[in-house]
């Protein structure tokens, strides 16, 4: 299935970093009880429009690792495989 996001939205694949605690002891996903704040983006929209009509180009492009707000983001599934769709509000930062 292919997904293109409409105006500012982006599509996101979520990545979900082991934690560790000091001790070395690595939690599985299941004792993990906050969101990830980093994704890949796999697919942008054209961007947002202006009251005039113009299009913004949105400032992310596929491929670019980002951080992202905790709750922003509304969580699909595709295929079994979990995204999340944001708007470019909800991007803080590239990640370099």
């Amino acid at each position: 299935m292919i997904i293109k996001p409409l105006a500012d939205h982006i599509l996101i694949e979520p990545i979900k970093e082991e934690e560790k605690t000091k001790s070395g002891i690595f939690l599985p996903d299941t004792a993990q009880k906050e969101k990830p704040e980093q994704g890949l983006v796999i697919a942008v929209g054209q961007g947002r429009k202006t009251d005039d009509g113009k299009i913004v180009p949105v400032s992310v492009k596929a491929g670019d690792k980002v951080l992202f707000t905790k709750y922003g983001p509304n969580e699909i599934k595709i295929d079994g495989k979990e995204y999340l769709i944001a708007q470019e509000s909800d991007i803080l930062a590239i990640i370099e």
